[in-house]
């Protein structure tokens, strides 16, 4: 069996996808480091012309100078092209990694809290990626460059150096104070614009009951409520970053004009290593020292904004543990142990179920029937594995339900949930669970729930494409498609949750053969169900009030309590 997979460890998992990369990493700094370097190239050809060329009027020495010069340069710009493909690979293998854990966290997120997730995480993740190979990324391989600069301005004059020094000094002093103005903005307008993608996305899940109700008027003003914030955030974070940006600026200006001016005068004091010919030198080298600090600053907005993603991300994957893989089971047979099951909804604290418990054998099928709230639906999510039950277990052949690995179980299970939930895809697609087709089993199953004679008389047939959520279904037709779902593959225990609450008379006499047939081959079925008619096929009964397990035993005897005891309570009365 594989390592649990502890909180702890899942927290890192950003940072330790960053370091699988870490060779790339050194191979783009060394590049960087390289290309910054030959930025003196022009420089230091200007100062060979000046003094070579020009004193010497030789047209070799131009002619050898500048091939060198365009060689130095077609190296940096070379070395720049693969510093950025370097990052970018960085940025996809980064995404690659990540994706599918991202992707499962999300799924799992919203199944355990419904509407908890959405796709903002696979947004964060792909906005780090793009900050990979972004300028401020590519800045900081420039920092040793910039050390070394600062060292030669001190070799060039110590006045020079210290005065470089101190414009490095001022120049970290506005990047803190950009972080400490701009960050505060920019992360509530990043958090406001969240919120109004949710309340967006929720309304357009929602658009039928939102129209009919003429509720669209007040969620678009709401919506835009929380636009008109985001915007204020985002203009004051734009308007204190564009302050920042134009400080940086200045400062990089003044001190290269500063330098100029204090090598001009060092010159004529005779104090300046290398004489005049180092005038322009202090001044190329002092603008090389701000370089990266201005690029920061100037990328200041995307770097909060990757770090408040990064923020969100980090916090999902510690909230949702990635399920490490068990151990190969053999298939289940359909022996069913419900043991003393406490349960809640995930995140609330209300118990919904107390003290169930039952036992099915293959080929027996339960109905489970009781008022509303009663906690029906929340023993469907249990039996299947959906949620995690408080207390107790539910076992099919020994084994925890639970706990036991979804792609090696899922095969031998058929769910129908109360809201049937299709996929866009067709027919097929639907019924074969979007796994291996299968077409001899998925016609099978349309025939047990009486859908295939409609089937291939569509244009397209098993073909049709059903479109988001089966909208081009009616209801009975969608439950239909769910019920051929649940019983595709033959598999050895069937959940339905409320599976004739859509369908006619000709469907529920269907359903009622479907399940007998499946039975004898002895397929165990737990129905949830507010309507007798399908208690013909049933062989046990489970009464649930309140969350509590009122009656269970075979189907002849309970039927005969309740009568017994709803005849009690009418001569009582």
């Amino acid at each position: 069996m594989s390592t649990p997979v502890t909180p702890d460890m899942q927290g890192n998992e950003l940072q330790k996808a960053l370091e699988q990369q870490r060779p790339l990493f050194r191979r783009a700094f060394l590049f960087s480091f390289v290309a910054s370097l030959l930025v003196l190239a022009p420089t230091i050809y200007m100062f060979e012309v000046y003094d070579r060329v020009v004193n010497s009027r030789n047209y070799t020495t131009l002619l050898m100078l500048t091939l060198l010069i365009l060689f130095a340069i077609a190296v940096m710009e070379a070395l720049e092209w693969i510093r950025s493909e370097i990052l970018r690979d960085i940025g996809d293998r980064f995404e690659l990694t990540l994706m599918p854990r991202v992707y499962r966290a999300i799924f799992h997120m919203n199944l355990h809290r419904p509407g908890s997730a959405s796709v903002q995480p696979i947004q964060d993740l792909r906005a780090i990626r793009d900050f990979l190979p972004s300028p401020a990324v590519a800045a900081l391989p420039e920092v040793p460059v910039a050390i070394v600069f600062l060292i030669l301005l001190f070799l060039l004059s110590p006045m020079l150096g210290w005065l470089g020094l101190g414009g490095a000094l001022l120049q970290t002093i506005l990047t803190y104070s950009n972080e400490r103005r701009t960050q505060p903005p920019l992360s509530m307008a990043n958090r406001l614009a969240v919120a109004g993608q949710q309340q967006a996305d929720a309304m357009m899940r929602h658009a039928e009951v939102v129209r009919a109700m003429g509720m669209r008027p007040a969620l678009h003003q709401r919506w835009m409520m929380l636009q008109d914030k985001m915007l204020i955030q985002q203009a004051l974070a734009s308007d204190r970053a564009g302050l920042f940006q134009s400080l940086s600026k200045m400062v990089q200006t003044t001190l290269s004009s500063a330098l100029l001016g204090l090598a001009a005068y060092l010159v004529l004091e005779n104090a300046l290593w290398g004489g005049p010919a180092m005038l322009i030198m202090g001044s190329v080298l002092g603008g090389r020292i701000l370089a990266p600090l201005t690029q920061a600053i100037a990328q200041w907005r995307t770097v909060v904004n990757v770090r408040e993603s990064w923020k969100r991300l980090s916090q999902m994957l510690q909230q949702v543990p990635d399920v490490p893989v068990g151990m190969k089971l053999p298939a289940p047979k359909g022996h069913l142990s419900v043991e003393a099951l406490v349960a809640t909804a995930p995140g609330a604290q209300n118990q919904i179920l107390r003290g169930v418990q039952f036992a099915l054998r293959p080929g027996e099928v339960l109905a489970v029937v009781g008022p509303s709230a009663s906690g029906k639906t929340t023993l469907a999510r249990l039996l299947v594995g959906v949620w995690p039950p408080l207390a107790g277990k539910v076992r099919l052949d020994g084994a925890d339900v639970f706990t036991w690995h979804k792609q090696d179980l899922g095969p031998h299970i058929g769910y129908l949930p109360q809201g049937v939930e299709l996929l866009d895809g067709t027919i097929a697609e639907n019924i074969a669970r979007f796994g291996e087709m299968r077409s001899k089993a998925v016609e099978e199953a349309a025939k047990a729930v009486g859908l295939h004679e409609w089937i291939v008389s569509l244009p397209e047939g098993y073909d049709t494409r059903l479109g988001a959520d089966g909208a081009r279904l009616s209801g009975g037709q969608r439950q239909r498609v769910g019920l051929a779902r649940a019983l595709y593959g033959n598999p050895t225990f069937v959940v339905l949750d409320e599976p004739n609450s859509s369908l006619d008379e000709v469907g529920e006499h269907a359903l009622v053969q479907a399940i007998a047939a499946y039975r004898a081959q002895g397929t165990c079925f737990v129905l949830i169900t507010h309507r007798t008619n399908v208690l013909s096929v049933c062989t046990h009964m489970l009464v649930l009030r309140d969350g509590m397990q009122q009656a269970f035993g075979p189907r002849d005897e309970v039927l005969a309590a309740l009568n017994k005891a709803a005849a009690a309570q009418g001569v009582k009365a």
